[in-house]
């Protein structure tokens, strides 16, 4: 009997992809509706931003004269010092305040009440910017206010008096605080639930309480979460409109209507037609913003592999 040679036909390995299908398909439609808004809201308004600010009206190269209205404007220096002071309150008030209920919410024992109080923080970040300001008009207003008898005991009776230029700082950190920094709670709890329990026992059995053991291992290793929170609050607050704005309107110019830089950009755009000018101080702006987060990354080692 003659035998034919046969040759052995490949095993075809699991993990070899089929012909036709595109490697990494599911992710790719993941993120490509996020790709599509990003471009459509923000990087084609940014181009359009740019160009604004380096022509005139005639749409002819302008160079740098728009920056220099802008900064000659008689409102700019003071609009950068309200936002400035502003930002100094919120950054402090934010990192420490957030990081400081972080770290209570993460000891609490009770596994019902840390839901409860989950909840209660991020209730407040449900309520969109103008939504939450509209509350604290009525909060801030001693006649209506639930909380009027404080207000009176600080020796507080009408609202202009409540929202006096020199209170403005401390009342936008107090809406700011209220509405984005119970998200940031969540988000740092589920951060120190990542830390190894083996890490914080090994802590605990060599002695250290509850504050060294917060500031040696929880907080370093909160660093990067920390400068990320940092970072998009710098620049959420620099971009501060709704809440002088609302209240500008609220007590009839006693806010001001150009405290911000945004609010001047706006003033700019809409009052005196200077579109030119307006896109100027979005584009300065935007700069500060990427430069700051540049600073922080590189000083953090935020993309440094732990």
């Amino acid at each position: 009997m003659s035998t034919a040679s046969t040759t052995a036909r490949p095993v075809r390995s699991p993990s070899r992809r089929r012909r036709g299908t595109w490697p990494g398909r599911g992710g790719h439609l993941f993120v490509a509706a996020y790709v599509v808004l990003l471009i459509a809201f923000g990087v084609v308004p940014t181009v359009y931003a740019v160009y604004f600010a380096f022509t005139d009206a005639g749409d002819n190269f302008a160079g740098f004269a728009n920056f220099v209205a802008a900064a000659g404007d008689f409102r700019y220096l003071s609009a950068i010092g309200h936002v400035a002071l502003y930002l100094v309150c919120w950054l402090v008030s934010l990192v420490v305040l957030v990081v400081g209920l972080s770290l209570v919410l993460h000891r609490v024992r009770s596994a019902g009440v840390s839901r409860v109080l989950r909840f209660l923080y991020y209730i407040p970040g449900a309520l969109a910017g103008a939504a939450s300001v509209m509350v604290w008009l009525f909060v801030l207003d001693p006649t209506v206010s639930p909380v009027s008898f404080l207000m009176r005991a600080l020796g507080f009776s009408t609202f202009g008096q409540v929202v006096a230029p020199g209170h403005l700082p401390v009342l936008f950190t107090l809406i700011a605080f209220w509405t984005g920094a119970g998200g940031w709670i969540v988000v740092m709890y589920g951060a120190l639930n990542n830390i190894s329990p083996d890490l914080l026992e090994a802590a605990r059995i060599d002695g250290a309480g509850a504050w060294r053991t917060a500031w040696h291992i929880q907080i370093p290793l909160l660093r990067k979460w920390i400068v990320y929170m940092a970072i998009l609050a710098f620049a959420g607050g620099t971009q501060l409109f709704v809440e002088p704005q609302l209240l500008s309107q609220a007590s009839v110019g006693v806010a001001g209507r150009d405290y911000s830089l945004n609010q001047l950009s706006y003033d700019f755009a809409f009052q005196n037609n200077n579109v030119n000018t307006a896109a100027a101080i979005s584009v300065e702006l935007l700069l500060i913003g990427l430069v700051v987060a540049g600073v922080f990354v590189a000083r953090s080692g935020f993309f440094d592999a732990d």
